[in-house]
């Protein structure tokens, strides 16, 4: 993790900037750049490390500064947790494991309202979640539900963020090449992004009710694991004819989205390292978003201008539900029109399980993992969208 404590770095600022939003830009990329993981390393890296920040700016400007600093700081401390997170291997960092994790953000955030319920499999067998335990089903580790919850006094506006969390993906019986399956512990970078939130939200505390839903589980081809063919009972009722067990991401969101809707937010956004066929379309640097509400798009694009995080607005196209249209079952997983649209069936899929009420999914399977050194990122787990998602709430009345 990166602390400002080593050497020193110096900020002017002149007049004319805005001495709120530079401070917490530059605070932002120099705590992001000097981030390094090596908690399983021998010898430790002397990577050139920022320890003291000296900030000059117009007297007018000092306190905004000050709250710059501030902003920029515990931002960047939410994206470094989250890159802990989905930089840690996959045998250490199970369910359960992040379920601890989860209880420690709790703790920390109780005295600013942040409470958490953690549902065990035995709870999730009564839920009814048959869609969550049908991708867990080939896995030695037990499935975990979290719902963290934050309800600020005078609240006007609740939203409901809903994350993906496969601890490890190994595709299920549809296996994964080897080295497609070589980074896949980075697919619970959704739900990782929702507890990054939660740590930043006990500081910040915005002025919205926020409901963090997070499920997690392993993707595993054991001896019991889901067959192409099988039929799978969600939450809702719906059932699903799962012909692809690689396309679990949409299987555990369509419970973790039901319920998020009997929540009654006012709005939902899910956070999901969904599918290779956004990175194919948007490349490793921009997010898919689809929904059907464009005014909420609007309002996260409008965030992400504040951090840098690019996302793009995908068309949720009816005439490809079709496509998912099963004859023994309600939906399927995966569309009878191979080799097109994949991000966007993966979004009807999910939409199958929302209400009427604003809802955005955002694909995060390309920014949320970098194969390639960037200036604000090494090699691994970015962080990506914990500091758009925090910035959302900051704007919400």
């Amino acid at each position: 993790m990166f602390s400002l404590s080593q050497s020193a770095f110096a900020l002017r600022l002149p007049e004319f900037l805005d001495a709120k939003s530079e401070t917490a830009a530059a605070v932002e990329g120099l705590s992001l750049a000097g981030y390094s993981f090596d908690k399983y390393k021998q010898k430790k890296k002397d990577d050139f490390q920022v320890k003291e920040v000296f900030v000059v700016s117009a007297k007018a400007g000092q306190q905004a500064s000050k709250d710059g600093f501030r902003i920029g700081k515990i931002l960047a401390e939410a994206a470094s947790f989250v890159r802990d997170l989905v930089n840690e291997p996959p045998s250490d960092l199970t369910p359960l494991q992040f379920a601890a994790e989860a209880k420690k953000i709790a703790q920390e955030g109780k005295s600013a309202g942040v409470t958490i319920q953690v549902f065990d499999k035995d709870d999730i067998e009564k839920m009814k979640m048959g869609a969550v335990l049908g991708v867990n089903r080939g896995s030695a580790e037990p499935p975990v539900f979290i719902h963290m919850h934050y309800k600020p006094q005078g609240a006007k506006k609740s939203v409901a963020f809903v994350g993906k969390g496969i601890t490890f993906d190994s595709g299920g019986l549809s296996l994964k090449s080897p080295q497609n399956m070589e980074t896949m512990k980075m697919d619970m970078a959704g739900a990782a992004s929702i507890l990054g939130t939660f740590k930043a939200i006990a500081e910040l505390k915005p002025k919205v009710e926020v409901h963090g839903i997070m499920v997690l589980t392993e993707n595993m081809p054991g001896g019991r694991a889901s067959k192409p063919g099988d039929v799978l009972r969600s939450m809702s009722g719906k059932s699903i004819e799962v012909l692809n067990t690689d396309a679990e991401g949409r299987l555990v969101l369509a419970d973790a989205l039901h319920y998020a809707v009997q929540q009654k937010p006012d709005a939902v956004i899910d956070i999901a390292t969904l599918t290779g066929a956004c990175i194919i379309a948007l490349g490793s640097l921009v997010a898919g978003a689809m929904g059907n509400n464009d005014d909420l798009f609007k309002e996260i694009d409008a965030a992400s201008k504040e951090t840098g995080e690019k996302f793009w607005q995908l068309p949720l196209v009816e005439e490809y539900k079709d496509g998912i249209k099963s004859p023994i079952a309600d939906v399927k997983n995966i569309s009878s029109i191979r080799g097109e649209a994949g991000s966007i069936i993966g979004g009807l899929f999910l939409q199958e399980f929302m209400d009427e009420r604003p809802w955005i999914h955002l694909d995060i399977a390309g920014p949320a993992w970098t194969d390639r050194e960037l200036p604000y990122c090494k090699h691994g787990g970015t962080g990506f969208p914990t500091r758009t998602l925090i910035q959302y709430l900051l704007k919400q009345k």
